[in-house]
């Protein structure tokens, strides 16, 4: 199923790419640099950055560049007081998006515990921005809020398309792989709470693979994610940022995503996009969800 990693040894072929290059990408870097707006395609240098970049998409990372958390597997920087808050960020953000001529953009945030509201008001408003002054879909993928109802309550009521929190690993990595004040069972209830709060809403998570997970705890988180009203599922293989970072203990093969992919279909979600460079924001699921969306409209 898996290939072992080691530190000294190279990557497998099938998750190598190459860097972000031309004339698109260069533009949207410079643009958004000029704003002062963050990624979540540099910030936890994704794979997929120049596809994406390249093809006009991007994650925009909002309430600054700094997390108040520190996980075992992400490159965003961390302190305990995050940066101050930018009150034209929703303004850019939505004025990028449609300068850009995004019909599908992902929003997400570093946590921001250091904050009365943890950031969910300024989110929210980043969202409204977005659904007021452009035609853009929009997808959130929020931190946990501290699993508080009412600070999740105000990005559901910001009007997004879809919305996702990340289950990241299976309950037994949990501690080790992410920051103490995040939990498993923290993050189920962040998403049950989304679907109370909103039937109709589109909810999303993901996993990360390679951290020395079993087959069969991976079947229980799926369980556990449609049991909390999870409709959409993405897997993809954990890349160590650098050497102060988790280790990679599996490189996950293209054919055993694809066996996994059909596990946890079998489990009823409406969509799973599984492989090597999948990650939560990914092209292929943007393209299902906006067919979804319209065709949700049109009923």
């Amino acid at each position: 199923m898996t290939k072992t990693a080691s530190r000294f040894s190279p990557k497998p072929p099938w998750i190598r790419v190459d860097l972000p290059t031309g004339e698109r990408y260069a533009h949207l870097k410079e643009m958004l640099q000029s704003l002062k707006l963050h990624t979540v395609c540099e910030e936890a240098r994704c794979p997929n950055m120049g596809e994406c970049w390249g093809g006009g998409t991007a994650t925009f990372m909002v309430l600054g560049d700094t997390c108040t958390r520190g996980c075992g597997f992400c490159a965003v920087k961390t302190k305990k007081t995050g940066v101050s808050l930018d009150p034209e960020e929703p303004v850019k953000v939505a004025d990028s998006v449609k300068k850009m001529g995004l019909d599908y953009v992902v929003i997400t945030s570093v946590d921001r515990d250091d904050l009365p509201d943890q950031g969910s008001g300024h989110f929210a408003q980043v969202v409204q921005e977005v659904k007021q002054r452009t035609d853009s879909m929009v997808e959130v993928l929020i931190p946990d809020f501290s699993g508080r109802p009412d600070l999740i309550q105000k990005v559901v009521d910001s009007g997004p398309d879809v919305m996702a929190h990340n289950l990241e690993t299976v309950k037994r990595l949990t501690p080790f792989v992410r920051d103490r004040k995040a939990g498993y069972d923290q993050s189920l209830s962040v998403l049950k709470t989304i679907k109370k709060l909103n039937p109709s809403l589109y909810t999303k998570s993901s996993l990360m693979l390679g951290l020395g997970e079993t087959e069969e705890e991976l079947k229980e988180s799926f369980q556990d994610l449609r049991e909390s009203g999870v409709d959409i599922l993405t897997l993809g293989q954990y890349l160590q940022p650098s050497i102060k970072h988790l280790k990679v203990l599996d490189y996950i093969s293209p054919a055993a995503f694809e066996k996994l992919k059909q596990e946890a279909e079998s489990y009823g979600f409406l969509y799973v996009a599984a492989g090597p460079l999948v990650r939560s924001s990914y092209r292929a699921g943007e393209f299902f969800m906006k067919s979804l969306i319209r065709s949700k409209e049109k009923l």
